[in-house]
């Protein structure tokens, strides 16, 4: 019985594929049941009325739409969508649409048709249902990847690479001869070469073989080949960097502002190697503040459609893992042409502001420049001249430190989030192993640059956006979502808090004004997450909705062109309105927003991935010890805590708590004993100990301990 009716589905499958393709081949023409049978040639009794229940079916799903009497037509309103796909681990993908005010598409397994997660795709709507579309994917518009890492499995005649990462859809088929040395149960990175559409798996060669490579290096770079992150540049792109210069010269400086004379410093991380960012400090007679703010010239050296130009917006944005930086620009350009380094002169683009000291701006002037930065301060040496120590050019820092506390309260005045910004860094050993996790907090010399670095964003924005309809890139955040705020106050709710409005205008003002509330409590930094996880993501984007998490009007990026490719588009646009040229944008410009934009989510997530990898090789030793912790997430399958002394989250399982057998209740998000009716609240702390970890799930098991 089973088999007859697989035999049945499998009919019915290739009748419904025959006749969608005969009307995507006839989208304008109509069809009766009867002329479809004859164009197809089915004649038997049964498979007709087969074909008219598929028929049936179709229109059902919007595939098709009746017209006239007994007559099918393709839909075609609204029935193809195109997007990124985002594999499952079961061979199933949805399509993460380019219309941000779409919901999700399912794919099915039998809908995937040799696109690979990642992959830009165009699909169209099979099926129309109240909570979810369904579709199929039609064509592969941009094949992103066609490089993955994973295990080597050698058999007699063939060999598969088994990828790392089990949402890619499929093992790749690698004959003998592309083995390239690789052997069974190495680690490799591997190609795909050809994919037949006859083929169940695509066709690969082995590039290189990871398994003699440090264990970490492995890793990293398996991380950054799954998210579709080059982590070598071409031979082209290293070539042209090579060939660029460190000496500035005298006929370039002349077309340009000269500010080598005025006193010029940079801060940033102490293990900082990219300086994007100057500021210059000049008195103005009338008692004024001649403030720069001067961003590495990136533009002079990296011109449009040059190898180094492709391969930055192929790459988009630098990427800091744990351990390491991949540099969206060659080490030539990102560390030393274009860094803004110490006692050396430097092409910048800047931005002027004459300004007192309560933050007025009476002018602004931008345009490209000369710099001499006279000193590199590290945020910790800039924090201790803050707080009294003395040091160089105290002076001068303690007034921008004012302005910028001045800029600060204003911005948070106008409905701007107050997010204090939490990092989780590593120190390594010689070996490569960490020794030491810390975590970095933003304090008065990092908020110091950050709102001077904001204000020339927002400016050189407003400038552009005065002018009309310039093709441009802004930097954009969508007004929260009714829904999640919701959520998030029923969140609130479980700790005694609630929102004091939920109204689109105020709940800044709300946020804001509860977290100042409970800044010093336990709960403090999990709400915060949350807070952070209800607010729509920032994106780039050509048509300006302003940025609702910094109560900007107009924002744009033009302070970190080393490490953004929005920036460098941004600082060509500038260039070309000031000084009256043609601007060579247009519709492209929109492409790459969604390029840069969907770059930037794959390195948040590689960035994230590494955290995990290196927090679960810090604790690996740790297994039977015990700590204290915070219930940091709740979820069907258990509960995830974060300890206390290492900052590493790690999952308790649901069936794994003792005491007692409890579940997930939805309606109050919590974690519930049937008899007992003890509850496991977010916030609450208790004392686990490590049970299990693995590096390669990226995991950390735990077990409550009770006292």
């Amino acid at each position: 019985m089973a088999k007859r009716n697989n035999s049945g589905n499998k009919l019915k499958n290739s009748l419904t594929q025959l006749l969608r393709k005969t009307f995507n081949q006839h989208p304008q023409s109509s069809f009766s049941h009867k002329q479809l049978c004859e164009m197809l040639d089915v004649r038997d009794k049964v498979l007709r009325r087969l074909a008219f229940t598929i028929l049936e079916d179709l229109a059902k799903d919007a595939f098709l739409k009746r017209s006239g009497y007994g007559e099918y037509r393709l839909n075609t309103q609204d029935i193809f969508v195109e997007g990124e796909l985002q594999m499952t681990a079961r061979g199933a993908g949805f399509l993460i649409p380019d219309d941000d005010n779409r919901k999700d598409i399912f794919i099915p397994p039998s809908g995937i048709n040799h696109a690979l997660d990642g992959d830009l795709v165009r699909v169209q709507i099979t099926k129309k249902g109240k909570n979810r579309e369904e579709g199929i994917i039609v064509d592969i518009k941009n094949r992103e990847r066609t490089q993955f890492v994973g295990t080597i499995e050698v058999h007699e005649k063939y060999a598969f690479l088994i990828p790392d990462n089990t949402r890619v859809g499929t093992d790749i088929y690698i004959p003998k001869e592309k083995l390239n040395g690789a052997k069974n149960k190495d680690k490799a990175l591997v190609r795909i070469t050809a994919w037949p559409k006859t083929a169940d798996s695509p066709y690969g060669e082995v590039v290189e073989v990871l398994g003699g490579k440090n264990p970490n290096d492995a890793e990293m770079i398996g991380i950054l080949v799954n998210q579709g992150i080059d982590y070598v540049f071409p031979e082209a792109v290293l070539s042209q960097a090579e060939a660029i210069g460190m000496t500035l010269s005298e006929e370039e400086i002349k077309n340009r502002r000269d500010f080598r004379q005025v006193l010029t410093f940079t801060i940033d991380p102490f293990d900082a190697k990219d300086f994007d960012d100057a500021l210059s400090f000049q008195r103005l007679e009338n008692g004024n503040i001649e403030l720069g703010v001067h961003i590495a010239d990136v533009s002079h050296y990296v011109t449009p459609g040059s190898p180094m130009d492709d391969e930055a917006l192929k790459r988009s944005n630098s990427v800091y893992l744990a351990d390491r930086v991949v540099p969206m620009l060659p080490e030539q350009l990102s560390n030393l042409a274009c860094s803004l380094r110490p006692h050396e002169d430097k092409y910048s683009f800047s931005a002027v502001f004459e300004i007192d000291e309560n933050g007025k701006v009476y002018k602004e002037w931008f345009g490209k420049t000369a710099i001499h930065s006279d000193r590199r301060f590290a945020y910790e040496e800039a924090q201790e001249i803050i707080e009294g120590k003395p040091g160089d050019h105290e002076e001068e820092i303690r007034i921008l430190d004012k302005i910028a506390k001045v800029l600060r309260k204003k911005r948070l005045s106008n409905g701007a989030m107050d997010i204090d910004s939490e990092e989780v860094r590593f120190r390594f050993n010689e070996e490569g192993y960490p020794e030491e996790l810390l975590v970095k907090r933003s304090k008065d010399a990092n908020k110091l640059i950050e709102e001077f670095m904001l204000m020339a964003n927002r400016r050189v924005a407003t400038f552009i956006a005065e002018k009309g309809n310039i093709p441009f890139v802004y930097r954009c955040h969508d007004t929260p979502d009714a829904e999640k705020i919701l959520t998030f106050n029923l969140f609130l709710k479980k700790f005694g808090y609630e929102l004091e409005s939920t109204q689109e205008n105020k709940i800044a003002h709300s946020i804001n004004k509860l977290l100042q509330d409970i800044r010093y409590k336990s709960e403090y930094g999990i709400i915060q997450s949350m807070a952070i996880r209800s607010m729509a993501k920032a994106s780039y984007e050509t048509k300006n909705i302003g940025h609702y998490g910094l109560a900007f009007e107009n924002y744009t990026h033009f302070t970190s062109p080393i490490r953004r490719y929005a920036d460098l588009l941004v600082h060509r646009i500038l260039f070309e309105e000031l000084n009256n040229q043609k601007h060579k944008y247009g519709g492209d410009l929109a492409d790459k927003c969604k390029r840069i934009s969907r770059m930037e989510r794959k390195a948040i997530d590689a960035e994230r991935e590494s955290t995990k990898y290196y927090q679960t090789l810090f604790v690996i030793d740790k297994i039977g010890q015990e700590f204290d912790g915070t219930v940091s997430g709740i979820a069907e399958f258990g509960m995830f805590v974060r300890m206390t002394e290492n900052y590493c989250e790690g999952l308790v399982p649901l069936n794994e708590i003792p005491g007692d057998r409890f579940y997930f209740d939805t309606d109050a998000f919590r974690i519930m004993g049937s008899k007992t009716k003890k509850e496991y609240n977010i916030g609450d702390h208790v004392k686990v100990r490590i049970f299990e970890v693995s590096t390669r799930k990226r995991q950390i098991d735990l077990e409550l301990v009770i006292d």
